[in-house]
């Protein structure tokens, strides 16, 4: 009997650890882009690149690797693209305030033209 909840008591714990490692797993997938699909992550993905690297990511966490040592090894083979939150440095600067520099060049362009053509004037009435 105590051998039989022994054993009940394992298989739970085993299924606890993998329920664990999909969520894990899921997780990770979801901050990783899909460098085949265009705008999909990893998870989301149905490509052949996708499943291998959802299947990376399982065995690499179930060997006890940290996530942080997944996405470095991801970044090294495929880029800062891979990544749907890259990190901010000097390669990708322009991706973090490239849309603010355009709209404060709009801005500026536009505050000109209106300097330059002065007060707008009614006709006579």
């Amino acid at each position: 009997m105590r051998s039989l909840c022994a054993a009940l008591l394992l298989i739970a714990s085993l299924a606890v650890q993998a329920s664990d490692l999909d969520q894990r797993v899921e997780r990770l997938a979801r901050e990783l882009r899909c460098v085949v699909c265009n705008g999909q992550s990893v998870a989301e993905s149905n490509a052949q690149l996708a499943l291998d690297l959802k299947a990376l990511l399982r065995e690499g966490l179930a060997a006890g690797r940290s996530e942080d040592e997944l996405r470095a090894e991801l970044v090294q083979r495929y880029g800062e693209q891979v990544l749907f939150r890259p990190g901010l440095h000097a390669g990708t600067a322009p991706l973090w305030f490239g849309p603010l520099a355009l709209l404060a060049a709009g801005g500026l362009i536009y505050w000109r033209q209106a300097r330059r053509e002065g007060p707008v004037r009614k006709g006579p009435a």
